[in-house]
């Protein structure tokens, strides 16, 4: 018998009805799935909203209720006034926005060296990269309070935003993770349109900026919106290296805010309504784009 007389078999009847069975079932338990998994997760943020809007009485009363009665709006303006809200955003736009410029353009240089140029040793050097990963931020944390002390970077947000224009971060892995995804991105570029580009005389930085970086468009989406949330959330490298209170994010605002308010959760809830209400916007304006930076890493072109 030959190959070619040989006939591919219909399947049986009853296993094609057993799968047509399965589908809606299977749809149906993941949609359930994933309904209990977004309630587990709205609850808190729905709960804090709540508690917003209740008065202070309330916010404690034991059985706790979910509906405010009566609605207590003003304990958002109250909470902007006193937690200083202007200033807070201000340093905090002043702390993330230059970070994310600096994660940036470094992050997609370090990560353009290990996926597109041939080097001695690159592979050697990028697993070294990625084992940085796993050393705890405590193993840093002196040492570098001690450098950036006896550079007289204390007290501002120097030693901050700097090592962002490196490719490193002050008490944290992000930077050998955001070189990671970059990297895993660049791999799925055809190869074709660096070497043509290269062909023509471009150099590596404008092969970089100009076909490698637009391509990248979903990858660099997630890296800036990442680093943005991260240094939006601050609160541990600003407690350390910042004292002065005009100088606090909003994170560090908070704390304080919440330290002279112990008792009264509502205007605590009001003003963490406040600082997430803007990385809220921002994720539901970005997440098509940042799903696409995860899921298309490290597809080859």
């Amino acid at each position: 018998m030959t190959a070619t007389s040989i006939q591919s078999q219909p399947a049986a009847p009853g296993a094609l009805a057993t799968v047509q069975r399965a589908r809606p079932l299977a749809l149906t338990l993941s949609t359930v799935g994933l309904i209990v998994l977004s309630v587990v997760y709205l609850t808190p943020f729905v709960w804090m909203i709540s508690t917003s809007l209740k008065t202070a009485v309330q916010a404690i009363s034991a059985p706790p209720t979910l509906v405010p009665s009566p609605w207590v709006w003003a304990n958002y303006p109250d909470a902007f006034v006193r937690m200083n809200y202007p200033r807070a955003l201000f340093n905090t736009m002043m702390y993330a926005v230059p970070s994310v410029i600096g994660t940036l353009l470094s992050c997609s240089l370090v990560a353009y060296g290990f996926a597109i140029i041939k080097w001695p040793g690159r592979n050697i050097v990028f697993v070294l990269v990625l084992a940085t990963m796993m050393l705890p931020d405590q193993v840093t944390l002196i040492p570098l309070y001690v450098i950036f002390a006896k550079l007289g970077w204390t007290n501002s947000y120097l030693p901050l935003i700097l090592p962002c224009f490196f490719s490193s971060y002050v008490g944290s892995w992000s930077g050998a993770f955001f070189i990671f995804l970059l990297r895993q991105f660049y791999l799925g570029i055809p190869k074709d349109l660096i070497d043509a580009a290269r062909m023509d005389g471009s150099s590596e930085l404008r092969i970089l900026f100009q076909i490698v970086m637009p391509l990248s468009m979903p990858a660099l989406i997630t890296v800036c919106l990442l680093t943005f949330i991260d240094k939006w959330n601050d609160f541990s490298n600003p407690l350390i290296y910042i004292q002065d209170q005009t100088l606090f994010p909003l994170a560090r605002a908070a704390q304080v805010f919440q330290a002279s308010h112990k008792l009264d959760w509502a205007q605590s809830m009001s003003a963490a309504v406040l600082i997430s209400l803007p990385l809220v916007i921002l994720f539901f304006f970005a997440q098509r784009k940042f799903i696409e930076g995860i899921t298309l890493t490290g597809q080859k072109g």
